[in-house]
């Protein structure tokens, strides 16, 4: 789930306090804002309607316009390995930034398990919801069952779940601990919650996200928090730093599937999933990954 938490992490704060850009940047900034909302403005009126009435293209319009605004933000993806073809599938990933969002839905169809503010937040949170975001509130109990059972609905009728298991977002550099809760909630919903036709297993696929390169150059430790957003930094500025920066790579690295019935140890897949995830996204950065093809996408369904 996509979380942005209390945190002491102040290191960012004084880069992202939000200051009047140059006229340059800022003809950038409204030129490409511009370009977005003349795609999202219409496709907000499509994808409604592909909804409502439930045609195949409310899976596959997302990945289209997530795409065009890849391109639109110089964001290149660099895609490696292969995703599942097993089903029920879930991806496991690191959280680095909103900025995921736009990586991951160009790849392929997916939606996102997100925590239930990301529903009130404006424009994301209609992009979410027209994405069929499945929103979940941590701080209610008694909700957990009716989440469980609406995300096991959804593996059932073969849909791609995201779950960030992180928690919260990172700061580009480190993966932090993944929670052992939220993947299991991942079995839960798919053995228990699902009536008399549940699932017998699910599959979790560790994915890394990585933003390996800024403006063709690797990226450090001192740049990778550029496209980071996480501790206490406001959205704003950091929205206003990417829409008006320069090109990025990301590297999208899918692992090997893992499958997790009722007689998986919950806490050891938790913690390979973790490792996996830490050692691919390590290979990205330190460029040790072959074959680097950019924007290799996944051919959409018919």
């Amino acid at each position: 789930m996509s979380e942005k938490p209390d945190s002491k992490r102040d290191i960012r704060s004084s880069k992202t306090t939000s200051r009047p850009l140059p006229l340059a940047k800022r003809l950038k900034f409204h030129g490409r804002v511009a370009a977005i909302a003349l795609m999202a403005l219409p496709g907000i009126a499509l994808q409604s309607l592909f909804l409502r009435f439930d045609r195949p293209l409310k899976a596959t319009f997302p990945v289209v316009f997530h795409r065009y605004v890849a391109r639109v933000l110089r964001l290149r993806r660099v895609v490696r390995g292969v995703p599942a073809t097993e089903r029920p599938l879930m991806l496991v990933a690191n959280h680095v930034s909103w900025l995921d969002i736009i990586a991951l839905s160009g790849v392929m169809p997916v939606s996102f398990i997100a925590k239930s503010e990301v529903a009130s937040w404006g424009v994301f949170g209609l992009f979410a919801r027209l994405q069929r975001s499945i929103f979940v509130d941590r701080d209610r109990r008694s909700g957990t069952g009716a989440v469980n059972a609406t995300i096991a609905t959804r593996l059932k009728d073969g849909d791609v779940m995201v779950l960030f298991a992180e928690g919260t977002t990172g700061d580009g550099v480190r993966i932090l601990p993944f929670r052992s809760a939220l993947i299991g909630a991942a079995r839960d919903a798919a053995t228990r919650e699902a009536g008399p036709d549940g699932l017998a297993s699910v599959y979790l696929q560790p994915v890394s996200i990585a933003y390996t390169h800024l403006s063709g150059l690797p990226a450090g430790r001192f740049e990778r928090p550029h496209t980071a957003w996480y501790g206490d930094m406001t959205l704003p500025p950091h929205l206003k730093a990417i829409v008006t920066g320069d090109p990025l790579d990301v590297t999208i690295s899918f692992g090997e599937p893992q499958r997790f019935d009722a007689g998986t140890d919950r806490k050891l897949l938790t913690r390979q999933l973790e490792e996996m995830v830490r050692d691919m996204t390590m290979m990205a950065h330190n460029g040790r990954l072959p074959d680097r093809s950019p924007q290799q996408n996944i051919a959409l369904p018919h």
